[in-house]
């Protein structure tokens, strides 16, 4: 029997299905609009893309979602639950409370107490001074009287030695068993603040998670696909099952931009690139390396500095809903987006707002298959002489913000992906090549669908203290055993990155590993 996995991706504007069999050949796809809810969409999407593929849906092994439900809660400020806060590391770390730099009413709907009690350890993962446990016991007591949905517990370079934040969670099990304890050192890496806002953040959204969880796995049954294995798309372009992310939601934030380039490798096979997912709102900028999102050190979610694994992507105002404006000469492309409302308000389907896709309508380099759209109004309605300037700035604007990806002036391949890809010209300043290839409007959906197991794990190290050989052989395992958490058959796994960052603002010969493992799903 062929086995296929579904595959959704959510976007601002749209939302896409795809339907590819187990060796990740695209068999059909759908896309739909975008939901407020999200959810809806995501339902309507799957249920079209089932209809199209025609494909018998006990053959649907799995299900793969790249989801924005946890951005979009962050963002709106909705349904977030309080947090309690505890971090080890006094007298040191108490200059500065947690959440100060917060946006301020984040801080508020989130952050409902705080302590900071002693403790914490050295890089080297000795003690800077011994846990102070009876704080640690009236901090929990508290935060129970207090009504708080989680707690987010961060130790001082946790991620050496977890010792302290594993004892808050042994107390917390026996304190207040039916409130859910988040620990930094399984979020986040080294940077104590980032990694404590990453863990709070995650702490505030387990909830939504959940209540996402239950809405699709009730789909799932609504559609005939109860049987089928449900996984997420995670920020670095793997993805983990259901149970995984329902404990570390915060790991989805930024899936579906991770989604299309990955997408991009799998319809492209070409695994060191730039790619250009445009959308209906934005045109989103990563780069590849070996199959990958090249990774950012820091990722800011609604104005919250984290050090979570993430895509290193420049985002601009620049898609097909984008807003052209004329005024005394000067053009402006974006940010402003017409989103899903193109077929109502752009000059091609008889509205009155002039929108990028407008414009590459006019210049004869995009075609839509829509028996509403009419290029013919464009041209009648706009100057050919003022859509080639338009276009030129809007190919300028990419051109320079692909520029900033790079990492060296040397050209590279460009793969362009995304609904609105069909905008860009076939030749680009500073590219080798460029290359739409089939398929491209679903690469966010492909990446989910055909995307590995995958954990990534990082420690620090005195090369004094811990051998090298030693030191990586423990942070593999550690990798090794987060992946198989996160859904991957153990017999698959393979050791895709090991990173060694030297830290010279410490003694002892000091170092930052970082080790990347991946393996196929566990079906």
């Amino acid at each position: 029997m062929t086995r296929y996995v579904l595959g959704v991706d959510v976007g601002s504007t749209h939302t896409d299905a795809v339907i590819v069999d187990e060796s990740g050949n695209f068999i059909n796809g759908a896309k739909t609009i975008t939901t407020p809810d999200v959810t809806t969409g995501i339902i309507t999407s799957m249920r079209l893309v089932l209809e199209k593929s025609m494909v018998d849906r006990d053959e649907v092994a799995a299900v793969s979602f790249g989801t924005t439900h946890i951005i979009n809660a962050i963002v709106q400020r909705r349904r977030l639950g309080r947090v309690g806060v505890i971090r080890i590391g006094a007298p040191a770390t108490r200059s500065v409370e947690p959440g100060l730099d917060w946006p301020e009413d984040l801080r508020k709907a989130v952050i409902a107490g705080y302590t900071i009690v002693r403790g914490g350890h050295e890089y080297t993962g000795e003690h800077i001074v011994e846990l102070d446990r009876d704080g640690v016991v009236k901090a929990l007591n508290a935060f129970r009287e207090m009504g708080v949905d989680a707690v987010a517990v961060t130790s001082v370079f946790s991620i050496v030695n977890p010792e302290h934040e594993l004892f808050v969670k042994e107390r917390a099990l026996e304190t207040i068993p039916e409130i859910p304890i988040v620990l930094s050192y399984e979020i986040g890496s080294v940077g104590l603040l980032e990694r404590e806002n990453a863990t709070i953040l995650n702490a505030a959204v387990l909830k939504v998670m959940q209540r996402a969880i239950t809405a699709l796995e009730n789909a799932l049954h609504e559609l005939g696909l109860g049987h089928a294995k449900m996984f997420f798309a995670q920020n670095d372009g793997t993805v983990a099952t259901v149970e995984y992310i329902a404990r570390y939601p915060i790991f989805t934030v930024v899936a579906p931009i991770s989604n299309s380039i990955r997408g991009a490798y799998v319809l492209t096979r070409i695994p060191n690139a730039i790619v250009v997912d445009t959308g209906g709102t934005t045109s989103n900028i990563g780069v590849l390396r070996r199959g990958y999102p090249r990774e950012a050190l820091e990722i800011e979610i609604s104005g919250v500095r984290t050090n979570i694994r993430s895509p290193d992507v420049i985002a601009v105002g620049l898609a097909g809903g984008s807003i052209v404006k004329v005024s005394e000469g000067d053009i402006s492309v974006g940010p402003e987006s017409v989103g899903y409302r193109l077929i109502e308000e752009g000059i091609a389907w008889g509205g009155n707002t002039i929108t990028a896709t407008d414009i590459a309508l006019a210049k004869g380099i995009m075609m839509i298959e829509d028996p509403r759209c009419r290029p013919e109004l464009v041209k009648s309605k706009i100057d050919s002489a003022l859509v080639d300037k338009v276009y030129e700035k809007m190919v300028k604007m990419l051109e320079d913000a692909i520029d900033r990806v790079k990492t060296s002036p040397e050209p590279e391949t460009v793969i362009l992906v995304g609904g609105g890809s069909a905008m860009w010209p076939q030749k680009l300043v500073g590219a080798r090549e460029v290359i739409r290839p089939e398929f491209a409007q679903y690469a966010n959906a492909v990446g989910a669908a055909t995307a590995l197991i995958g954990a990534s794990v990082e420690k620090a190290f005195s090369y004094e203290a811990t051998p090298r050989e030693k030191a990586i052989d423990m942070v593999v395992d550690e990798a090794k055993k987060r992946a198989v958490e996160a859904g991957a058959d153990p017999s698959t796994l393979d050791v895709a990155e090991v990173e060694e960052i030297a830290m010279p603002y410490l003694p002892g010969n000091a170092v930052k590993i970082r080790v990347k493992v991946i393996g196929k799903l566990k079906l």
